[in-house]
């Protein structure tokens, strides 16, 4: 019953996710998709968001894709562009796609990540609300979501001062945004995801998975779908009162 109350409130609607290729990403564009949204995939990788596209129309969905680089502003126009021309409007966004430098130390780190961490982070979540925030105040109102970081509250491992820097950066901005623009009828939050297999993830060289696992409360590592639950309930009515949050999905992590 509530899955169907959930269906009826978010069918019809326009989401934006960009990083929508793979992991949590993938995730969210599918289950916003089997909830009737219709979906704008933007990322990199052509071949692998026709592939997103493809089976959200398997499943009896509406996608369509847009290769872009979030870091630069026309690229960033085309994706919204894309939901106006498309579908006739922007209800929600996520802003998902980020960066994660290689582990090294603070002083050990060249001035070029610092450039690339900050602007797969932080500007290209700049870039995407400002021009989001444009669309949706034409229209009255919308929903936004940043995906952050639990390391942009507690950095739990060396050698990603940069990562979590700029991860703190996103939660700060979304709540001076969010504050900025809910009388406007846009509400802005962030998702702060712990320690989920994710390719991301894969490709950050920890050591021990297992490890990673036992060290949180629920004693396992998360997946992207569990944070793609928070993210829907986030961009639906259910969550209409949430605004300026931080929600962690984490397995308990920051409880620690």
């Amino acid at each position: 019953m509530a899955a169907d109350l959930e269906r009826r409130r978010l069918d019809g609607k326009v989401a934006l996710i960009t990083g929508a290729t793979s992991g949590i990403g993938r995730a969210t564009a599918l289950g916003l998709a089997r909830l009737g949204v219709r979906v704008v995939v933007a990322g990199r990788d052509r071949e692998r968001g026709d592939a997103v596209v493809h089976d959200i129309a398997g499943s009896g969905g509406e996608a369509v894709f847009v290769q872009g680089d979030v870091t630069r502003a026309p690229d960033i126009g085309r994706m919204v562009d894309a939901a106006l021309e498309r579908f006739g409007r922007l209800d929600i966004a996520f802003n998902n796609a980020g960066y994660q430098e290689p582990r090294q130390l603070l002083a050990e780190q060249p001035p070029e990540v610092y450039d690339a961490v900050f602007d797969g982070n932080v500007r290209s979540v700049f870039l995407a609300m400002q021009a989001e925030i444009r669309a949706m105040l034409m229209q009255g109102g919308g929903v936004i979501i940043n995906n952050a970081s639990v390391s942009g509250v507690r950095n739990p491992y060396p050698g990603l001062s940069l990562y979590c820097a700029s991860k703190a950066a996103v939660i700060s901005m979304t709540r001076s945004a969010a504050l900025e623009y809910a009388a406007s009828g846009i509400r802005i939050n962030a998702v702060s995801p712990g320690r989920v297999i994710t390719p991301m993830m894969l490709g950050s060289k920890v050591a021990d998975m297992e490890a990673v696992a036992a060290g949180l409360p629920i004693k396992r590592m998360g997946q992207p779908e569990e944070v793609a639950a928070a993210v829907v309930w986030l961009a639906s009515e259910e969550a209409s009162f949430v605004v300026g949050h931080n929600l962690a999905v984490d397995g308990g992590f920051l409880s620690q």
